[in-house]
């Protein structure tokens, strides 16, 4: 296709927002701009905005440079997400003609998706729908997620951020424990996201260091838990030192399947895609523990902060999901369809990576889960080949761009008025 034969771009963003999701939107908009396309839309708020007849032009709210700049440094989805499960095609073929009915409206060449498991089954279904229909469109997925749990990706944006930003706080954490005097010891569990895959809560043991310990324990729901082994785990720390930090993920369960948090909570929403809500791992824990020993304890669930601390962000991480962005637009453009941009790691030291284009098929509603010999015989923390792995993933800083000692963000004007 020639430079003027070329029409339209429109790129969404979906599932839970990370500090680099808008990094890669950047890097989309930029390079389709560079590529010579005359409109860059935005869904606002994924695929179920668009089919309800929500979107921008971005080119009026990105102008300058410095929108940007600020657009790289602002946490959560700058054009809002959602979770939105498309039926299977043979189910309601109709939800698909009013996409592409919309889509033929603007005029779409190339539709860009960011987002993690759930976006590319979305990224799947749009494109085979495509084929089916002899629709020219081609539909790239940009892999954002901080869970880490892409399949065929050596890791993906949004991920780095949110470790750097956990190995800091669970580092402070320790820090303010250890300064505190107790009669019986004190116990603080630490609850960090990770449904199936541990990654985030194994990232806890980046604040081990010449000048801290790091934590005394980590579990992973990789591995079946049990409270009672738990609980003796506790108490015989608590014969060593007199304040114990453990990080657990909100997804562990025991041997049976039964989320821990579950037994504590009675919550039961489920989102479009059948995800439990899990929350209170840690408050539960930390009632058992103080029946069982009797010792101050304290739950922390770090919660949506360690998606969106654009404060904390890694630079490497940033860099990336903006490189990423702009990979999906490049291949769309050349001509990809049904593919996923996926980062490939060269080398750890110094580090190195490149991207690539893997079909989304092998992608779509898979998990990458931290390898087993990547946890400790005994399951309670992680190895030094976890630690090899991640630590490029952290590295530099990106400063916010302050304005009365507060970061500055970019924002939608009117944001409220086009919902």
């Amino acid at each position: 296709m020639s430079k003027k034969d070329k029409r339209n771009v429109i790129v969404g963003q979906s599932g839970g927002p990370t500090a680099a999701i808008n990094s890669s939107l950047a890097g989309v908009f930029r390079t389709a701009k560079d590529r010579g396309y005359k409109k860059v839309y935005g869904m606002l708020h994924g695929v179920q905005g668009l089919l309800e007849g929500r979107y921008i032009d971005l080119s009026d709210h990105i102008r300058t440079g410095l929108d940007a700049e600020l657009l790289k440094r602002t946490p959560s989805a700058y054009l809002g997400s959602c979770r939105y499960k498309l039926p299977n095609i043979s189910d309601n073929k109709e939800v698909y003609e009013e996409i592409f009915k919309i889509l033929d409206k603007l005029e779409i060449d190339c539709f860009i998706y960011i987002g993690g498991n759930d976006s590319m089954d979305t990224i799947k279904k749009l494109s085979d729908y495509a084929i089916i229909t002899g629709s020219d469109i081609r539909f790239v997925g940009c892999p954002k997620t901080i869970d880490n749990d892409l399949a065929l990706t050596d890791h993906t944006p949004g991920y780095g951020s949110a470790a750097k930003y956990i190995g800091t706080s669970v580092k402070e954490i320790i820090r303010d424990g250890w300064s505190l005097e107790t009669t019986n010891g004190q116990i603080v569990v630490v609850e960090i996201m990770g449904r199936n895959a541990g990654w985030l809560t194994a990232a806890a043991a980046l604040s081990k260091g010449e000048d801290c310990d790091g934590p005394d324990a980590i579990y992973l729901p990789e591995l079946n838990f049990d409270i009672e082994k738990f609980v003796k785990k506790c108490k015989e720390l608590l014969k060593k030192k007199r304040s114990i930090v453990v990080a657990v993920s909100e997804g562990i369960h025991t041997k049976d399947g039964t989320y821990i948090s579950e037994l504590g909570n009675a919550t039961e929403y489920v989102d479009a895609f059948g995800h439990k809500q899990l929350t209170g791992t840690a408050r539960y824990l930390c009632n058992v523990l103080s029946q069982e020993i009797g010792c101050k304890t304290r739950s922390i669930e770090l919660s949506t902060l360690q998606r969106s601390a654009s404060h904390c962000a890694s630079r490497v991480d940033i860099l990336e999901a903006y490189e990423v962005g702009g990979a999906a637009m490049k291949a769309a453009d050349e001509g990809d369809t049904g593919k996923m941009v996926v980062i490939e790691r060269l080398s750890d030291d110094p580090y190195q990576a490149g991207t690539e284009v893997k079909d989304v098929h092998k992608i779509a509603n898979d998990e990458r889960l931290v390898p087993r010999d990547w946890i400790t015989k005994d399951g309670t923390y992680v190895t030094n080949e976890f630690i090899t792995y991640v630590r490029p993933l952290i590295q530099g800083d990106v400063a916010p761009i302050m304005v009365d000692g507060i970061p500055r963000h970019l924002y939608v004007p009117g944001y409220q008025e086009l919902l």
